[in-house]
C-alpha cells in the first residue's frame, strides 16, 4: 500500500534537491509528511504500556463477548446437552484432556505380605480407609486414599484437597488441613464411597534435574511449563485422574448391576479441578466447588499454572458452571462480591432449564469460614439424590490400624511428579513425528504444490499458536510522528512512532543514507534487536552498545541500504512478561501484537518516496531471531528473513526437563507457546517462508542451543527447499563465535537477494 494521497502530496511539496550527493543531504526535523514526535518516556515504555492497556481492556470486555461462542438450546435437557457438545470438546482441548485413558483393573489396594492396605477405620465401623492407586494414562497413575463404606454404598465421590494437602491431611489422619474441613469423612459416614487422589503440590523439591540444577518453581509450575508447550496442562492431567476414577466407578456399577450417582468435590486448587471435571464429564451428577469460583478477568495475577490458552474467550467460571447444567452444582463462597457476580452470570442457564434449585451459592460463616459447611453438604447430597437422615451423625473418630502400610507422602509426591514429567517427555519425543504427519513436508516437490497448501498452514499456525488480534472496527490512521535523533557523516536517523490499533503503537529508528539520489528508490533491511534491547543498540558502535549486535544496522546503512530498526515490546522484564499472562487467556501471545506492528510499519515504509517496497528484508538477532521465524512467515512483503543467534530445536528447548538449555529451568516464564510441539517447530515455521529466501546465522559457541540441535532442525528446512528445486534460496552460516551478529555470509545474502551493490566502506 502506498502513502495516503495527502501525505504523499505533502512530501512532494518539500524540495529534495539535497538528494544529490553525500555532502548535501539535509533532511528537516521532523521527516517531511510526519508530525513531531514528543514522547516524554522511552518508546519501549510507551509501547509496552499501550499493549498492557489493550490487553487489560480485552480481559475486562471478555464476559460480554463470550455469548457469541454459545448457542444454548433450552427446548429440553437433552437438547441443551447436545447444544453445548462442541463447547465441551473445546474446553477439554484447551485444558489438555485429550489423551486416551487406560482402562485399568480397578482401584488397586496397596498392600504387602506383611502390611494391609487399611490405614484406619472409623469408630463406628461405618467405613475403612485404604491406600490405593488406579491407572490413568499410559505410564501415569493416580494414588491416594479410598474411603470404603462397610455397609450399603449410596453414591461414589472423588474428593479433591487443596494442592498442599495430602489425602491424609484431608481425612485428618495427619495434621495440616483446617479442622472443620471434614468433607471426605462426612461423606463416608453417610455411606458414600470416596476416593481422594494425591495432587501435584506447590513444593519445589523436585522442580529440576540432578544433572542440571533445581529451581524454586512450584511443582505445578514446573509441570505446567513443559506441558503447555505440548498442548497439555497440569490441570488437564489431574482432571484425567478424576475421570479415571469415574471410569472405575462406572466399572464397579457394571459389576454390581446398578448405577450409583457420582459426585466430585474440591477445596482450593481441588475446587478448580472439581469445577473443571464436572464440566468436562456428564457422568458426574453433582459438583461441589469450595474456595475457587469467582470472576477470572484477573487470572493473570493468579499462579501461572492456572494460565489456560484462550480460556476467557469462551469460558469464565460462569460458563464452566453452566456446562454442569442440568446437573447439580454447589458453589461454597470464598470472595463474596466476585463470587456473587459470577454466580449471577451462571444462574440464567439453570433458570431457563427450570432447574434453579440445581445451582446453589452457599456462604460459610459469611464467606470466611472453612469448606464443608452443613448447608453446602446438604445441597451436594441433594444433587446426589441422597435423602438426608434427620438423625444427627456424630463426629467421626478415626482409629489407625496397627498393621497398615506405611505411605511416605514425600515419596508418593515424587512418584506422581515423575510420572507427569515422563509422560510429557514422551510426548516431546514423539512430537516431531506428529508434525511430519500433519505437515507432510515430503510431498511438496515443487513450489506450485507448496503454494496450494501454504496459506492454509500459515493460517493454522497464526490462529492456533500465535493468535490474532481482532480487526479494528474502524481503520486507525497511521498518525506518523518522527524526530531526528542521529546526524552522521553517511546517514541520518529518525525515531518513528505510528498507530496500529487503539493503544497499540509501532516504532523504531529509520536510517537514511546521505547519498540518495533524486527519484531513487532503495531496498530496506529491517534490523531487529533482541531481548531487553532497543533500536539504538543495533546502531551504535560496540564500545557504546551491546557488543553482540556489532552495530549491524549502521554497517548496512553505510553500505547504502535504507535501514529500519524497530522497537519490539520485549523490554522491561515483568512489564512485558506479564503481557503474555494477560494475553494468553484471550488466545493471544506477544507476537499477536508484533505481527500487526510490522505490517503497519511496512505499510508506512512502502509509501516513502525513496523506498523500493518490493525489496524489504528482515534480519534479527536473539529475540530478534525468534522474531525472524514468527513475523516474516506471516508478513509476505518481507522478501527474505535471517534468523541469527536463535534458530534451534525450539520445542525441545522449551519442554526438555533434563537439559541445561531448556527454559523449564529459567526465569523467562513468557517464553512458552501453547501446543507448539504439535503445531510448528522452527523447521515448520521456516517452511512458511518458502519460496522466499531464508538464512540462519549460527555461532558454534552460542549458548542458546548446541550445534547438534541447530543442525538437525535446519536440515529439515534445507531438504524442504531443495526438494522443491529452490535449494539456493536457503543457507546456514556457522562461525567460530558466541551469541552475536557475524555479518559476513549474512551481508552477502542480503546484497544478493536485494540485488544491491554495496557502497564501499572506509
Amino acid at each position: 500500500m502506498r502513502f495516503p494521497s495527502l501525505l504523499l502530496a505533502l512530501l512532494l511539496l518539500v524540495p529534495f534537491p539535497s538528494f544529490v550527493t553525500a555532502q548535501t543531504l539535509n533532511l528537516p526535523d521532523p521527516l517531511p509528511g510526519t508530525a513531531p514526535l514528543k514522547l516524554s518516556v522511552p518508546l519501549d515504555e510507551h509501547m509496552v504500556a499501550g499493549i498492557d492497556a489493550y490487553a487489560l481492556r480485552a480481559l475486562a470486555e471478555s464476559p460480554q463477548l463470550r455469548p457469541q461462542k454459545w448457542n444454548y438450546n433450552f427446548a429440553s435437557h437433552a437438547a441443551f446437552i447436545e447444544s453445548i457438545k462442541d463447547n465441551r470438546a473445546r474446553f477439554k482441548t484447551i485444558i489438555g484432556v485429550v489423551d486416551p485413558r487406560v482402562s485399568g483393573p480397578g482401584f488397586e489396594l496397596l498392600t504387602t505380605t506383611e502390611k494391609s492396605s487399611v490405614l484406619a477405620v472409623d469408630g463406628d465401623l461405618n467405613f475403612k480407609i485404604h491406600a490405593v492407586r488406579w491407572q490413568v494414562l499410559d505410564g501415569m497413575t493416580a494414588t491416594g486414599l479410598l474411603l470404603q463404606p462397610t455397609g450399603e454404598i449410596k453414591a461414589r465421590v472423588v474428593a479433591l484437597p487443596d494442592a498442599d494437602w495430602t489425602p491424609e491431611m484431608f481425612t485428618h489422619l495427619k495434621s495440616g488441613a483446617p479442622e472443620l474441613s471434614l468433607i471426605p469423612l462426612q461423606l463416608a459416614a453417610r455411606g458414600i464411597q470416596v476416593v481422594i487422589p494425591t495432587l501435584i503440590s506447590r513444593d519445589a523439591r523436585h522442580s529440576g534435574h540432578p544433572e542440571v540444577f533445581f529451581t524454586n518453581q512450584p511443582h505445578r509450575e514446573f509441570i505446567y511449563r513443559m506441558a503447555f508447550e505440548m498442548g497439555r496442562h497440569v490441570i488437564g492431567y489431574e482432571v484425567q485422574k478424576v475421570l479415571a476414577a469415574v471410569d472405575q466407578f462406572e466399572r464397579l456399577d457394571k459389576q454390581e448391576g446398578r448405577i450409583l450417582p457420582v459426585g466430585v468435590v474440591g477445596v482450593g486448587e481441588g475446587g478448580l479441578l472439581a469445577l473443571f471435571s464436572g464440566a468436562a464429564d456428564y457422568r458426574i451428577q453433582a459438583t461441589w466447588v469450595a474456595g475457587y469460583f469467582q470472576q477470572r478477568e484477573q487470572v493473570w495475577q493468579e499462579p501461572i499454572y492456572r494460565n489456560v490458552w484462550s480460556q476467557l474467550t469462551e469460558f469464565g467460571d460462569a460458563e464452566i458452571a453452566a456446562m454442569i447444567a442440568p446437573r447439580s452444582c454447589v458453589i461454597e463462597i470464598a470472595k463474596p462480591e466476585s463470587v456473587k457476580a459470577e454466580f449471577e452470570r451462571a444462574l440464567p442457564v439453570f433458570e431457563q432449564l427450570g432447574l434453579q434449585r440445581n445451582l446453589s451459592l452457599v456462604f460459610s460463616d459469611g464467606g470466611t469460614g472453612p469448606a464443608g459447611s452443613g448447608k453446602a453438604l446438604a445441597e451436594f447430597l441433594f444433587g446426589l439424590r441422597i435423602r438426608q437422615n434427620r438423625k444427627m451423625i456424630p463426629p467421626v473418630v478415626l482409629q489407625p490400624t496397627a498393621d497398615g502400610i506405611q505411605v511416605d507422602p514425600a515419596d508418593r509426591q515424587e512418584q506422581q511428579f515423575d510420572e507427569m514429567n515422563e509422560f510429557t517427555q514422551e510426548l516431546l519425543n514423539r512430537s516431531a513425528r506428529y508434525r511430519d504427519t500433519e505437515w507432510q513436508p515430503g510431498k511438496y516437490t515443487s513450489v506450485a504444490l507448496w503454494e496450494k497448501d501454504a496459506d492454509r498452514l500459515r493460517n493454522k499456525v497464526y490462529d492456533e499458536l500465535i493468535g490474532r488480534l481482532p480487526a479494528s472496527e474502524q481503520a486507525v490512521p497511521m498518525n506518523v510522528k518522527t524526530r531526528k535523533v542521529l546526524e552522521e557523516d553517511q546517514y541520518v536517523g529518525y525515531e518513528v512512532m505510528l498507530d496500529v490499533q487503539p493503544d497499540i503503537v509501532a516504532g523504531g529508528i529509520l536510517l537514511i543514507p546521505r547519498d540518495l539520489k533524486s527519484g531513487e528508490r532503495r531496498p530496506v533491511v529491517v534490523c531487529q534487536h533482541g531481548l531487553e534491547g532497543t533500536p539504538m543498540d543495533t546502531i551504535q558502535a560496540e564500545d557504546r552498545a551491546y557488543a553482540a549486535y556489532k552495530n549491524f544496522s549502521a554497517q548496512l546503512v553505510k553500505r547504502g541500504l535504507i535501514v529500519y530498526a524497530p522497537q519490539n515490546p520485549y523490554k522491561g522484564r515483568d512489564r512485558f512478561r506479564t503481557l503474555q499472562r494477560k494475553s494468553n487467556p484471550m488466545q493471544r501471545s506477544l507476537y499477536s501484537y508484533i505481527i500487526p506492528q510490522h505490517e503497519r510499519t511496512l505499510e508506512w515504509l512502502s509509501g516513502l518516496p525513496f523506498v523500493d517496497e518490493q525489496r524489504i528484508g528482515f534480519y534479527g538477532l536473539s529475540y530478534g531471531g525468534k522474531t525472524a521465524v514468527r513475523v516474516p512467515p506471516f508478513v509476505k512483503q518481507y522478501v527474505f528473513s535471517i534468523c541469527s543467534g536463535d534458530f534451534n530445536e525450539w520445542v525441545r528447548k522449551n519442554a526438555d526437563s533434563a537439559h541445561r538449555y531448556s527454559y523449564v529451568f529459567h526465569g523467562e516464564y513468557e517464553i512458552f507457546e501453547w501446543n507448539m510441539g504439535h503445531v510448528a517447530n522452527y523447521a515448520e515455521l521456516s517452511y512458511l517462508m518458502a519460496p522466499r529466501p531464508f538464512m540462519v546465522e549460527r555461532g558454534h559457541n552460542d549458548g542458546v542451543a548446541p550445534d547438534e540441535w541447530v543442525a538437525a532442525e535446519y536440515a529439515k528446512v534445507r531438504r524442504f527447499y531443495t526438494q522443491m528445486g529452490i535449494g539456493d534460496q536457503t543457507e546456514i552460516e556457522y562461525f567460530d563465535g558466541p551469541h552475536t551478529i557475524n555479518g559476513q555470509g549474512t551481508f552477502d545474502f542480503i546484497f544478493r537477494h536485494l540485488n544491491w551493490k554495496p557502497t564501499p566502506t572506509k
